[in-house]
Order: structure tokens, then C-alpha cells, then sequence
């Protein structure tokens, strides 16, 4: 099935690859980030957090436990908001670079400001916003915030 109206005509220009509508490259420095390196990041975002859980509660990560989970949590949400806020991306983002942009006049790079980072780690803790998203690979926490993970 043909993405337009017309057989043959191919997708129409805003449809052509992730970010497009957006201003950003197809690919390269820039350009929306696959889901395998946001998924890594999260991933060992969620384990650095476990680990100043940790330290935190005093019981080994494997422990598990209310308490663990919630200083787990809570550490995760901090982590998440300063610094996808106020150094645009998380550790994860870091390592496996990538960066969070603010949307509020274009890509530009500006930072997400600490409200934005808020907003976006609530959001991303409750999960089910941040698995919901559109072509432009922007979860609901993206699109709340206006920001958009890219590529380093």
C-alpha cells in the first residue's frame, strides 16, 4: 500500500524519515535516535540508580525490597531530571551518545531547563508515556516536555 493518495508517488516529504518534520538530518550528528541506544541508556541509567540505591539503603542491589525499590526510584527520577535538564542528557545518554534537545524554537540545542527535565522524568517514570510515541520517535514525555532525543 502506497503512503499517498497517488500509486507510484512514493511518501510525501514529511514523511521520509524520523525528524524530518522536525528540521533534523536523516542521519549522522543530529538526527532522532534509534531505539536500541535510548533503550541501552535507560537501561544502565536504571542500573546506576540501583546502585546509589545501594549506597543509599545499605543493602545489596540484588536484595530488592520496598525500600530498595523506592531509593531506586527516587535516585532514577533525580538523575533523570537535573541532568537530561540542566547538562542536556543523562549518563546513558552520555555513554552511548546521545543528547536531549529542547524543541521551543527548533533543534537548536538549547537546554531542556530543570522544568522540562521534570516533566519529562515524571513521565518517563510512570512508563507507559514514554512507550507510547510518534514518527518522529518522540515519546509522550518528549512531546510534553518539547524535546527530542538526537544523536551526538
Amino acid at each position: 500500500m502506497a503512503s499517498s493518495a497517488q500509486p507510484g508517488t512514493g511518501p510525501s516529504d514529511e514523511f521520509r524519515f524520523p525528524g524530518n518534520r522536525l528540521g533534523l538530518p536523516a542521519d549522522g550528528p543530529g538526527s532522532a535516535a534509534g531505539w536500541g541506544r535510548r533503550i541501552v541508556a535507560l537501561l544502565l541509567d536504571w542500573f546506576l540508580a540501583g546502585l546509589i540505591a545501594s549506597a543509599i539503603t545499605g543493602k545489596p542491589i540484588w536484595a530488592g525490597g520496598n525500600d530498595f525499590g523506592t531509593a531506586q526510584l527516587v535516585t532514577f527520577f533525580a538523575m533523570t531530571a537535573i541532568l537530561a535538564g540542566l547538562a542536556g542528557g543523562t549518563i546513558g545518554h552520555r555513554v552511548l551518545g546521545l543528547r536531549v534537545l529542547s524543541l521551543k524554537e527548533g533543534p537548536t540545542g538549547a537546554q531542556v531547563g530543570l522544568l522540562g527535565g521534570v516533566i519529562r522524568a515524571v513521565l518517563l517514570c510512570l512508563v507507559l508515556p514514554a512507550v507510547v510515541y510518534d514518527r518522529d520517535r518522540r515519546g509522550l514525555h518528549d512531546r510534553a516536555a518539547n524535546t527530542i532525543v538526537v544523536r551526538r
